[in-house]
């Protein structure tokens, strides 16, 4: 028996419908289940994050409102963009209206361009923190930090949302566009050659190269530090040194930008050569590419359970409640 049955329409009554491919109820129920515990571990997971860094004091610093902004993003996109994704994925039909269409593809594209840029700007306080420390209060202050963040969020909007609602992506391909894409019921981020090749080597390729560089120069510095750093105890000056908790920050967000980075290139590797290779590319391999790229978001919360014992701490204390007695907003959550 075919996993898929292609005899069915998402509108039957309407002429131009795009086909539904009907998976059978043995598939639906387990992909439904799949994505949905992802939709609740993405979306728990990053508002226990941003409690927990608005919550305590201790956590209030440049650093972790970079952190707080990216969780702000894997919240919208757990929130916002998987919901409706999860019924186009199992459904294979946008029953959502085209309004709303354009509005998730442009919420969905402004949030992966949010991501990349708060793990660009995270990747800069990580090299000030490590490679210029005595600059490093001066330079990474809480304003510089929200001048990040505001940059951050608003050219993803404006990418977002100017992409899509100014059709820039089908300039140049539009007679390809409505001929063979476009049809009742269905909602596809489609992109020309030049729009994907402009978009996903600003977006994501250039950033991600960005990274990897900082991140290879941060990790040198830290090994020649590291290397010195019994010749600077005798000595007693361990001013230049960075900290046990900076070394630990770096390493847990380079885990980060590394998770997001292996998640999202299979996507846009497939994305950037479909336009040449005359959008061959099965529809079904592109759907799943882009719900292991919306893994990211689900993961992040993990890797900072896994490696930070404060937020471990701080799942404790949300968990019993004692976030709510007096004074629990002061304390020390590096204590051991």
């Amino acid at each position: 028996t075919s996993l898929m049955d292609i005899t069915l329409l998402c509108y039957e009554s309407l002429n131009g419908s795009c086909p539904k491919f009907a998976y059978p109820m043995f598939v639906r129920v387990p992909l439904y289940l799949f994505f949905g515990s992802m939709v609740i571990l993405t979306v728990f997971g990053n508002l226990f994050v941003i409690l927990t860094i608005i919550h305590f004091k201790q956590l209030h610093m440049p650093t972790n409102y970079l952190v707080l902004s990216l969780a702000v993003t894997d919240l919208l996109l757990g929130s916002l963009v998987m919901p409706p994704s999860m019924i186009r994925s199992v459904e294979t039909c946008w029953y959502l209206g085209n309004l709303f269409c354009k509005i998730h593809s442009s919420v969905d594209v402004a949030l992966c361009t949010a991501s990349i840029l708060n793990l660009s700007f995270i990747s800069i306080d990580r090299y000030y923190a490590v490679c210029r420390p005595l600059l490093y209060q001066s330079k990474i202050t809480s304003f510089v930090t929200l001048v990040m963040i505001s940059i951050c969020w608003s050219v993803s909007v404006i990418v977002g949302f100017g992409i899509i609602f100014l059709e820039l992506n089908i300039r140049g391909s539009e007679d390809f566009y409505y001929e063979n894409v476009e049809c009742e019921g269905g909602c596809v981020l489609f992109q020309s050659a030049a729009c994907t090749t402009v978009t996903s080597v600003l977006s994501f390729y250039f950033p991600g190269l960005v990274m990897l560089s900082i991140y290879t120069k941060i990790f040198h510095v830290a090994q020649i530090q590291a290397k010195s750093i019994q010749d600077m105890k005798c000595k007693g000056n361990t001013q230049s040194l960075i900290s046990k908790e900076q070394r630990k920050a770096t390493k847990t967000l380079s885990v980060i930008m590394g998770v997001f980075l292996s998640l999202w290139t299979p996507f846009f590797i497939c994305n950037i050569i479909n336009p040449f290779v005359g959008y061959s590319i099965p529809p079904v391999l592109f759907d799943m590419l882009v719900w292991i790229g919306y893994l990211n978001s689900t993961c992040n919360p993990i890797v900072y359970a896994l490696f930070y014992k404060w937020f471990r701490k701080a799942f404790w204390m949300l968990v019993t409640g004692e976030i709510f007695l007096p004074g629990s907003s002061r304390v020390n959550l590096f204590s051991h």
